[in-house]
């Protein structure tokens, strides 16, 4: 039923100004949208994902969005170079190199954190 329909990652934050910033100056987004309650909504790809200010933003210990790129290596270095810091995993299936990316089957990725804690993704594999 709702597999005609595009989907987005909605996105909490508890400092909407310091989120922004994050997505707009490090990440390069531009808002394509400012909703009534203050979301921000960004385009990426052929796809949308919204930034909104919540009470309960950065408990989600798992990967809140995911970016397919076309070179993960490429990607982690550029964000790196913008200062973000990638994380270590040393977990059964999943553990990343020095500069954080992991190779699971065919799927290579790594993992960051926006200011409020959100994990973040990039990586390349048969979606991309």
């Amino acid at each position: 039923m709702l597999n005609d329909y595009p989907v987005y990652a909605t996105i909490a934050t508890g400092d909407l100004a310091r989120a922004r910033a994050f997505y707009e100056k490090t990440l390069g987004f531009s808002p394509e949208m400012e909703d009534a309650t203050g979301g921000i909504l960004y385009r990426s790809g052929g796809t949308r994902f919204l930034l909104y200010a919540s009470e309960f933003a950065g408990g989600a210990t798992q990967t809140v969005a995911t970016w397919m790129v076309d070179d993960a290596d490429a990607t982690v270095a550029e964000l790196a170079g913008k200062g973000v810091m990638f994380e270590q995993y040393d977990l059964p299936g999943l553990k990343t190199d020095e500069h954080g990316i992991a190779e699971m089957g065919p799927f290579r990725g790594a993992w960051f954190k926006d200011p409020d804690g959100n994990i973040l993704n990039v990586g390349t594999g048969p979606a991309s």
